[in-house]
């Protein structure tokens, strides 16, 4: 074991052949690895709780979430008789009725029969305001990376000679009937594999020779561009890094007028007035603003060079702002006060406030526009509200925000019967207390089988929510389900993000174990009864929890990982997330980057947990080699390690819900086993 790859020597990868994503030795050496896994872990219980999860998430009356276009209700749906999937619309008053009668647009299932194409829906884009045309994204496998082809909504049928793009990340605006703005990675892509020029793409015309209206360099993380159809002009810009960009005001010639804020700052602006979010503070004249400050102009005045702002939202340490846009000239602020969700309707000029009311204490509620288009709004906004034993309810909220009528709720998928949902904190590595919310049995005995999930990055939100797998398979069977609020999230704003952003993603992992760890001392469970899960940056979070806080865990499910943190950024979209990690490259970054690169801090000797490493081929975001090359690793020493790998899924765990149910299953299966606990 002389060749392993160390911190002391990061370049030494003798499984460097792994990230040969399609590579015949590559697959091979998965394909027999997925082989052992499924014939180790298989059996009449994991194929018994594949089905039932399977008939659970193909149910009929599952929750179809609607978006309004021209007045009708568009919905993408699968079920066990459309696996892939079908594209429908309906009306409002049918969609209301018990039983809804929808128009099918496109069926996925008969179209990759019918052309010989593992085609998956990835959505589509119409032409306002009749909504007659349509730009079909269709990815083979589930990738990022699509095919874009023109589509009539009233023939169902695709355009012979129509607009028709080749497989590349990226996407289109309409600008009419015969004109998109092209954003994609086919004219050129950078060095994360996104977009690097936004072209101007008319009918009947090659767009490999469409006009470049702008290009970005090629380290810029991509280029975008879209149509405000209010004020009839483009929007252009560089996605310069994950948290920064530089935006103009433009025509059908290009970029014209770069608007002055800073690059980390979001905007929105409707119906004219401009709101802005600065990621760090920022000084206007004689005030400095916080950093996730709301911030209201009138978009003229701004243009014209006023500053004179109006100050719509100020943080609190755990009053955190997660999103704002605008519905019908007022803007919505979605906050979470100490995790509780609380959306404000600001009306500008008589600055009139109001909020939705009645929304859980324990638990999560999104909202968005019920017009898919701002033009065609009448204020109406969608929400759902749900938490971890109540199934998602849909509701549709008047302008208002007055009376939200109840549009459908999801059926329950477990029973529910003797759970609890309570919310505790534990207190981390430096002192900074951890929110985490735990479902169960009111009275646990100091051996409860614990399911530990945790995010902890990319300021996103890990919010309790109504989980069918987990539900069916841990909590309907005696088990408790924790999920945890790390710093790197976006749960308590920017400040929380930024205390687990590069050199801080170690204590984002630290408030993982002390989460592990308190659940011990609250006398819920004891280690070896705990099995953690993780995704994507989670799943970086999970193989650190092997080589860091091996003791604190009795199995872990490490699924589409990061892992590899030496060669991350030059893998797929890897490029694009230095601004969250750090750069491998630069000496001083590595300097932290190093003791979190699990695939170079593990060693022999150690007394790792058993763990399922999982990964899909067809993930062109996160790079296959980080799960493979760890695994190899981890039995090359002698570990208990397994290795899972379907051959396509996207950055996902399948294509369809059999596929699905089949990876979350598998899990479960592990999970369950490596604790001891068959239920």
């Amino acid at each position: 074991m002389t060749d392993l790859p160390t911190l002391a020597d990061p370049d030494r990868d003798p499984w460097l052949w792994l990230e040969e994503v399609e590579g015949e030795r590559a697959t091979g050496w998965a394909d027999a690895q997925t082989a052992a896994t499924l014939a180790r872990f298989g059996g009449a219980r994991y194929d018994a709780d594949r089905e039932t999860l399977r008939l659970l998430l193909d149910r009929p009356d599952n929750l179809p979430v609607p978006t309004r276009r021209g007045g009708l209700l568009f919905n993408f749906w699968r079920d066990g008789a459309h696996p892939r999937g079908l594209w429908r619309r309906t009306t409002l008053a049918s969609y209301r009725s018990a039983a809804p009668e929808w128009e099918i647009l496109l069926d996925i299932d008969a179209l990759a029969t019918d052309e010989g194409e593992d085609w998956i829906w990835q959505g589509a884009s119409t032409l306002h305001p009749d909504h007659r045309r349509a730009i079909v994204s269709l990815s083979r496998g589930g990738s990022d990376a699509s095919v874009l082809r023109e589509f009539d909504l009233v023939g169902r049928r695709f355009i012979v000679g129509g607009f028709t793009l080749p497989e590349a990340k990226g996407g289109v605006d309409w600008l009419d009937g015969e004109t998109l703005l092209l954003s994609s990675a086919f004219g050129g892509a950078t060095a994360s594999g996104y977009a690097r020029t936004v072209r101007l793409w008319s009918r009947g015309t090659d767009p490999a020779k469409a006009t470049v209206l702008i290009e970005v360099p090629h380290e810029s993380m991509g280029a975008g561009g879209g149509y405000d159809r209010e004020e009839d002009r483009l929007v252009f810009t560089d996605q310069t890094g994950f948290f920064d960009s530089t935006m103009w005001l433009g025509d059908r010639n290009g970029p014209a007028e770069r608007m002055q804020w800073p690059t980390d700052a979001s905007a929105r602006w409707s119906r004219g007035w401009l709101a802005l979010r600065p990621r760090t503070a920022w000084t206007l004249g004689d005030a400095t603003h916080a950093p996730d400050s709301v911030l209201v102009i009138r978009l003229a005045d701004w243009l014209a060079g006023s500053r004179e702002v109006r100050v719509a939202f100020t943080p609190q340490p755990r009053r955190a702002l997660q999103g704002m846009f605008w519905l019908d000239g007022r803007l919505l602020l979605s906050i979470l006060d100490e995790l509780r969700p609380v959306f404000v309707l600001l009306t500008p000029g008589g600055w009139e406030e109001r909020t939705i009311e009645g929304l859980p204490q324990v638990g999560t509620a999104s909202a968005w526009p019920f017009d898919a288009e701002a033009e065609e709004s009448d204020g109406s906004l969608l929400a759902v509200v749900q938490d971890p034993v109540t199934p998602p309810t849909l509701l549709l909220v008047p302008p208002d925000l007055s009376a939200p009528a109840v549009l459908k709720q999801a059926p329950a998928a477990f029973d529910a019967t003797g759970l609890v949902v309570t919310r505790h904190e534990a207190v981390s590595s430096d002192g900074e207390r951890i929110p985490y919310v735990q479902t169960g049995p009111a009275t646990q005995d100091g051996n409860a089988p614990v399911h530990l999930s945790g995010y902890g990055g990319f300021r996103l939100s890990r919010l309790p929510t109504y989980g069918v797998a987990t539900g069916k398979l841990w909590l309907e069977r005696g088990g408790t389900a924790v999920v945890a609020n790390l710093r790197g999230g976006g749960e308590f704003g920017t400040r929380w993000h930024e205390a687990g952003r590069r050199e801080g993603k170690r204590l984002s992992h630290d408030d993982f174990a002390a989460v592990a760890a308190d659940l011990v001392q609250r006398g819920v469970t004891r280690p070896a009864r705990i099995a953690a899960e993780g995704r994507s940056n989670g799943g970086l979070l999970i193989a650190n929890m092997l080589t860091r806080y091996p003791g604190r865990f009795g199995a872990l499910f490490c699924t589409i990982p990061l892992i590899d943190m030496r060669r991350y950024s030059k893998l797929l979209a890897g490029a694009s997330w230095i601004a969250e990690y750090g750069d491998p490259d630069v000496a001083a970054d590595w300097a932290f980057l190093g003791p979190m690169s699990a695939y170079h801090a593990a060693e022999p000797g150690r007394p790792y947990p058993p763990i399922l490493l999982a990964t899909a081929r067809r993930d062109d975001r996160v790079h296959p080699g980080h799960a493979r090359k760890m695994a190899a690793k981890l039995l090359s020493m002698g570990y208990d390690a397994s290795f899972y790998e379907p051959a396509a899924g996207g950055h996902g765990y399948g294509k369809d819900n059999a596929e699905v149910a089949g990876f979350v299953a598998l899990g479960f299966e592990f999970l369950r086993r490596s604790i001891g606990w068959q239920s």
